[in-house]
Protein backbone atom coordinates (compact mmCIF):
# COMPACT_ATOMS: atom_id res chain seq x y z
CA UNK A 1 0.00 0.00 0.00
CA UNK A 2 0.98 3.60 -1.07
CA UNK A 3 0.67 4.82 2.61
CA UNK A 4 3.11 2.23 4.20
CA UNK A 5 5.50 3.80 1.81
CA UNK A 6 8.81 5.24 3.22
CA UNK A 7 8.55 9.22 3.76
CA UNK A 8 10.75 11.31 1.03
CA UNK A 9 13.01 12.38 4.56
CA UNK A 10 13.50 8.60 5.13
CA UNK A 11 14.76 7.77 1.64
CA UNK A 12 16.65 11.34 1.84
CA UNK A 13 18.78 9.72 5.18
CA UNK A 14 19.24 6.33 3.46
CA UNK A 15 21.12 8.09 0.37
CA UNK A 16 23.01 10.63 2.64
CA UNK A 17 25.26 7.48 4.17
CA UNK A 18 25.45 5.88 1.03
CA UNK A 19 27.55 8.65 -1.01
CA UNK A 20 30.79 6.51 -1.14
CA UNK A 21 29.20 3.02 -2.79
CA UNK A 22 27.27 5.39 -5.45
CA UNK A 23 30.19 6.74 -5.91
CA UNK A 24 31.24 4.27 -8.31
CA UNK A 25 29.62 2.94 -10.94
CA UNK A 26 30.63 -0.79 -10.22
CA UNK A 27 29.67 -0.81 -6.21
CA UNK A 28 26.68 1.90 -6.49
CA UNK A 29 24.77 -0.52 -9.70
CA UNK A 30 25.27 -3.98 -8.30
CA UNK A 31 21.33 -4.29 -7.68
CA UNK A 32 20.91 -3.06 -10.95
CA UNK A 33 20.88 -5.33 -13.90
CA UNK A 34 22.70 -4.49 -16.82
CA UNK A 35 23.13 -0.80 -15.15
CA UNK A 36 26.65 -0.42 -17.43
CA UNK A 37 24.93 -1.28 -20.59
CA UNK A 38 21.63 1.26 -19.43
CA UNK A 39 23.76 4.47 -18.72
CA UNK A 40 26.03 4.05 -21.92
CA UNK A 41 22.85 3.65 -24.24
CA UNK A 42 21.36 6.34 -22.85
CA UNK A 43 24.35 8.63 -23.05
CA UNK A 44 24.76 7.34 -26.22
CA UNK A 45 20.80 8.27 -27.64
CA UNK A 46 21.02 11.42 -26.00
CA UNK A 47 24.35 12.50 -27.66
CA UNK A 48 22.86 11.14 -31.41
CA UNK A 49 19.17 12.03 -31.13
CA UNK A 50 20.10 15.78 -29.99
CA UNK A 51 21.23 18.35 -32.41
CA UNK A 52 22.81 20.54 -29.64
CA UNK A 53 23.88 19.62 -25.93
CA UNK A 54 24.15 23.32 -24.00
CA UNK A 55 22.03 22.34 -20.97
CA UNK A 56 21.80 18.97 -18.99
CA UNK A 57 19.09 18.15 -16.21
CA UNK A 58 20.22 15.07 -14.15
CA UNK A 59 16.84 14.27 -12.01
CA UNK A 60 17.88 12.24 -8.88
CA UNK A 61 21.55 12.79 -9.82
CA UNK A 62 22.94 11.07 -7.06
CA UNK A 63 26.75 11.47 -7.24
CA UNK A 64 26.81 12.29 -11.09
CA UNK A 65 27.46 8.98 -12.82
CA UNK A 66 24.93 9.53 -15.75
CA UNK A 67 26.14 13.09 -16.26
CA UNK A 68 29.75 11.95 -15.85
CA UNK A 69 28.74 9.31 -18.31
CA UNK A 70 27.24 11.84 -20.75
CA UNK A 71 30.40 13.92 -20.74
CA UNK A 72 32.74 11.23 -22.38
CA UNK A 73 30.27 12.34 -25.43
CA UNK A 74 30.21 16.13 -24.63
CA UNK A 75 32.89 17.42 -22.65
CA UNK A 76 31.34 21.04 -22.32
CA UNK A 77 27.99 21.70 -21.22
CA UNK A 78 25.83 23.37 -18.17
CA UNK A 79 23.87 21.27 -16.40
CA UNK A 80 21.14 21.22 -13.17
CA UNK A 81 21.51 18.83 -10.51
CA UNK A 82 18.26 17.58 -8.82
CA UNK A 83 18.82 15.41 -5.72
CA UNK A 84 17.17 14.67 -1.86
CA UNK A 85 20.49 13.94 -0.37
CA UNK A 86 22.76 16.79 -0.48
CA UNK A 87 25.96 14.53 0.55
CA UNK A 88 25.28 13.56 -2.96
CA UNK A 89 25.01 16.77 -5.01
CA UNK A 90 28.17 17.46 -3.41
CA UNK A 91 29.95 14.79 -4.42
CA UNK A 92 27.97 14.72 -8.04
CA UNK A 93 29.28 18.24 -8.56
CA UNK A 94 32.70 17.48 -7.30
CA UNK A 95 33.21 14.49 -9.58
CA UNK A 96 31.42 16.19 -12.99
CA UNK A 97 33.16 19.21 -12.51
CA UNK A 98 36.33 16.86 -13.29
CA UNK A 99 35.20 16.36 -16.70
CA UNK A 100 33.01 19.00 -17.95
CA UNK A 101 34.06 22.75 -18.02
CA UNK A 102 30.42 23.93 -18.26
CA UNK A 103 28.36 25.83 -14.83
CA UNK A 104 26.72 23.18 -12.70
CA UNK A 105 24.57 24.08 -10.05
CA UNK A 106 22.87 21.88 -7.55
CA UNK A 107 19.19 21.95 -6.63
CA UNK A 108 18.57 20.06 -3.23
CA UNK A 109 15.03 18.72 -2.56
CA UNK A 110 12.23 16.68 -4.25
CA UNK A 111 11.98 17.50 -8.03
CA UNK A 112 8.71 17.71 -8.13
CA UNK A 113 8.80 20.51 -6.10
CA UNK A 114 12.19 22.41 -7.08
CA UNK A 115 11.55 25.61 -8.99
CA UNK A 116 13.56 24.87 -12.51
CA UNK A 117 13.42 27.06 -15.90
CA UNK A 118 11.16 25.72 -18.59
CA UNK A 119 11.82 24.59 -22.00
CA UNK A 120 15.39 24.75 -21.35
CA UNK A 121 17.29 21.73 -21.50
CA UNK A 122 18.38 19.93 -23.99
CA UNK A 123 18.87 16.55 -22.13
CA UNK A 124 17.04 15.55 -18.71
CA UNK A 125 18.35 12.32 -17.45
CA UNK A 126 16.60 10.56 -14.85
CA UNK A 127 18.50 7.21 -13.67
CA UNK A 128 16.66 5.19 -10.96
CA UNK A 129 14.96 7.54 -9.29
CA UNK A 130 10.94 7.66 -10.59
CA UNK A 131 10.05 4.87 -9.23
CA UNK A 132 10.13 6.37 -6.03
CA UNK A 133 6.60 8.51 -7.12
CA UNK A 134 3.42 6.68 -6.17
CA UNK A 135 -0.01 6.93 -7.43
CA UNK A 136 -1.13 7.92 -11.12
CA UNK A 137 -1.22 11.50 -10.70
CA UNK A 138 1.80 11.76 -9.19
CA UNK A 139 3.67 10.08 -12.15
CA UNK A 140 1.30 12.07 -14.23
CA UNK A 141 2.16 15.48 -12.93
CA UNK A 142 5.98 14.81 -12.71
CA UNK A 143 6.07 13.57 -16.76
CA UNK A 144 3.97 16.66 -17.11
CA UNK A 145 7.12 18.80 -15.82
CA UNK A 146 9.87 16.86 -17.54
CA UNK A 147 8.13 17.24 -20.92
CA UNK A 148 7.56 21.33 -19.98
CA UNK A 149 11.30 21.74 -19.30
CA UNK A 150 12.65 19.95 -21.74
CA UNK A 151 13.84 22.71 -24.83
CA UNK A 152 12.28 21.84 -28.42
CA UNK A 153 14.18 19.48 -30.23
CA UNK A 154 15.61 18.18 -26.64
CA UNK A 155 15.14 14.77 -24.98
CA UNK A 156 14.71 13.12 -21.61
CA UNK A 157 16.26 9.60 -21.02
CA UNK A 158 15.42 7.40 -18.13
CA UNK A 159 16.76 3.70 -16.60
CA UNK A 160 14.69 2.71 -13.94
CA UNK A 161 12.85 -0.19 -12.24
CA UNK A 162 9.88 -1.01 -13.86
CA UNK A 163 6.62 -3.80 -12.76
CA UNK A 164 4.85 -5.40 -15.66
CA UNK A 165 1.10 -5.14 -16.75
CA UNK A 166 0.05 -8.76 -15.89
CA UNK A 167 0.22 -10.84 -12.83
CA UNK A 168 1.74 -13.70 -14.66
CA UNK A 169 4.56 -12.08 -16.38
CA UNK A 170 5.83 -9.82 -13.73
CA UNK A 171 6.68 -12.75 -11.44
CA UNK A 172 8.15 -14.38 -13.42
CA UNK A 173 10.52 -11.35 -14.06
CA UNK A 174 10.10 -10.68 -10.14
CA UNK A 175 11.57 -14.45 -10.00
CA UNK A 176 14.44 -14.10 -12.63
CA UNK A 177 15.44 -10.68 -10.61
CA UNK A 178 14.88 -12.86 -6.92
CA UNK A 179 17.86 -15.46 -8.55
CA UNK A 180 19.79 -12.49 -9.71
CA UNK A 181 20.44 -10.88 -6.62
CA UNK A 182 21.45 -14.13 -5.28
CA UNK A 183 23.84 -14.72 -7.52
CA UNK A 184 25.74 -12.13 -6.50
CA UNK A 185 24.97 -12.25 -2.76
CA UNK A 186 23.22 -14.74 -1.76
CA UNK A 187 19.73 -15.06 -0.21
CA UNK A 188 20.23 -13.01 2.41
CA UNK A 189 20.93 -10.44 -0.22
CA UNK A 190 18.53 -10.67 -2.18
CA UNK A 191 15.99 -10.13 0.88
CA UNK A 192 17.75 -7.03 1.88
CA UNK A 193 16.86 -5.58 -2.08
CA UNK A 194 13.31 -6.97 -2.05
CA UNK A 195 12.75 -5.02 1.56
CA UNK A 196 13.81 -1.74 0.34
CA UNK A 197 11.97 -1.92 -3.15
CA UNK A 198 8.55 -2.92 -1.19
CA UNK A 199 9.72 0.01 1.50
CA UNK A 200 10.51 2.24 -0.90
CA UNK A 201 9.78 2.20 -4.32
CA UNK A 202 6.21 2.40 -6.76
CA UNK A 203 7.36 1.03 -9.96
CA UNK A 204 5.07 1.30 -12.93
CA UNK A 205 5.52 -0.77 -16.30
CA UNK A 206 7.51 0.18 -19.01
CA UNK A 207 4.23 0.04 -21.23
CA UNK A 208 2.83 2.41 -19.04
CA UNK A 209 5.89 4.96 -19.15
CA UNK A 210 6.13 4.86 -22.63
CA UNK A 211 2.50 5.68 -23.08
CA UNK A 212 2.99 8.31 -20.69
CA UNK A 213 5.53 9.97 -21.93
CA UNK A 214 4.10 10.52 -25.49
CA UNK A 215 0.40 11.67 -23.68
CA UNK A 216 2.62 14.12 -21.66
CA UNK A 217 3.35 15.56 -25.27
CA UNK A 218 6.91 13.94 -26.53
CA UNK A 219 6.56 13.48 -30.19
CA UNK A 220 9.42 10.53 -30.56
CA UNK A 221 9.34 7.45 -28.30
CA UNK A 222 12.14 4.71 -27.92
CA UNK A 223 12.69 1.70 -25.84
CA UNK A 224 16.10 1.23 -25.44
CA UNK A 225 17.01 -1.88 -23.92
CA UNK A 226 15.04 -4.30 -21.37
CA UNK A 227 15.86 -6.93 -19.07
CA UNK A 228 13.76 -8.77 -16.17
CA UNK A 229 12.97 -5.83 -14.18
CA UNK A 230 15.05 -2.86 -15.48
CA UNK A 231 14.61 -0.50 -18.45
CA UNK A 232 16.07 2.06 -20.40
CA UNK A 233 14.09 3.94 -22.78
CA UNK A 234 13.26 7.67 -23.88
CA UNK A 235 11.65 10.74 -26.13
CA UNK A 236 11.81 13.53 -28.02
CA UNK A 237 10.47 17.03 -28.31
CA UNK A 238 9.02 18.08 -31.46
CA UNK A 239 11.19 21.66 -32.52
Amino acid sequence: MIENKSSIDEIRQRFDKDVERFSNVETGQTATIDAPLAMELIAQAAYRSTKKIQSVLDIGCGAGNNTIKLSSYVSIFDCDLVDLSLPMLKRAQERISEVNSGNIRIFHGDFRSVDLPEQKYDVILAAAVLHHLRDDQDWTSTFRKIYRLTAPGGSAWITDLVSHETAAVHSLMWNRYGEYLCSIGGESYRDKVFGYIDKEDSPRPVTFQLDLLRRVGFSDIELLHKNSCFAAFGAIKAN
